[in-house]
């Protein structure tokens, strides 16, 4: 089976990480290779499969050793539960340079270093909030990820980013082979969401591919730095990361999303009683601002 790469990405605080980690532990339970490279300065891409506070990541290792080219692949790469690769990028210290520069110096070492050869079915990016430019854009733009995964849920503005985080994937999609393979809605219990998430989606030309239900033993397992699947995988939600796994390796949907304006979200908002009419230009209003 040929490589596939694939990024996830969303709003801050959406969960992206703990459902990314969550989804590659059920593929690997169902016997893929898989390898996450984090790519958020927090370094916390891994630490659910590795048990671990935060792992030591490329720029940190980079910095002590003097270069990138002094580390090793066996320096950075670390192997967790059910023998998932894990690497973290890393980034420079707040305020001070380029975030992105650390995935990009990650990515490239990685490729360099042969770490994509050994046998893997799946790489992960785990990319940081809803940001599509420079560095955090490079699954996008340099051809690296294939297909990108947006998690939101059924809040205004994690429905905002995912529609930004689609208009970032037209713009390399005509000039390279990304595509949109789907939403996974991780849910908040709002009102009609798994509705509405599907009618983002398909405004978007894409599929809601999974609806995760809000379950407090994604908590509890956390507490212990562990996924659902390895924390109690008699769980009825350790079974919703296996079928969204199975749909994840299935999947051929993978499409050049079609982007809405600011008033076609709007009134899907209004429709579902999400936006109110006083409060109709409030999104449009907090664009202009940024």
């Amino acid at each position: 089976m040929a490589l596939r790469q694939c990024a996830i990405y969303g709003k801050g605080g959406i969960g992206k990480s703990t459902t990314t980690q969550n989804l590659v532990a059920a593929m690997a339970e169902a016997g893929q290779k898989i390898m996450i490279v984090g790519c958020d300065p927090k370094a916390d891409s891994t630490r659910l499969i590795l048990h671990a506070k935060a792992q030591n990541t490329i720029m940190e290792m980079a910095a002590d050793a003097g270069s990138v080219e002094d580390l090793e692949l066996e320096d950075v790469l670390k192997t967790g539960y059910a023998d998932i690769q894990c690497v973290e990028s890393g980034g420079p210290e707040p305020g001070v340079g380029c975030a992105g520069r650390g995935v990009i110096t990650a990515i490239n070492f990685l490729e360099e270093e042969g770490a994509y050869d050994e046998g893997i079915d799946f790489v992960f990016y785990d990319v940081l909030g809803d940001v599509v430019c420079g560095g955090f854009a490079m699954p996008i733009r340099e051809n690296k990820a294939q297909e990108i995964y947006i998690v939101v849920s059924g809040e205004m503005m994690a429905m905002y980013a995912a529609n930004n985080i689609a208009k970032g994937i037209v713009k390399y999609a005509n000039s390279g082979s990304v595509r949109l393979a789907g939403l996974i809605c991780n849910s908040r219990n709002t009102d009609r969401e798994d509705d509405l998430i599907i009618a983002l989606a398909e405004k978007l030309g894409t599929q809601m591919i999974h609806f995760i239900p809000r379950d407090n033993v994604v908590q509890r397992a956390e507490i212990r730095r562990m996924t659902v699947i390895e924390y109690d995988p008699k769980a009825s939600q350790a079974d919703e990361y296996r079928v969204l796994a199975k749909k994840i390796v299935e999947n051929k949907k993978f499409v050049i999303p079609t982007p809405i304006t600011m008033d076609e979200l709007e009134d899907l908002l209004m429709e579902f009683g999400i936006l109110d009419e006083e409060d109709e230009s409030i999104i449009g209003k907090t664009a202009e601002a940024c």
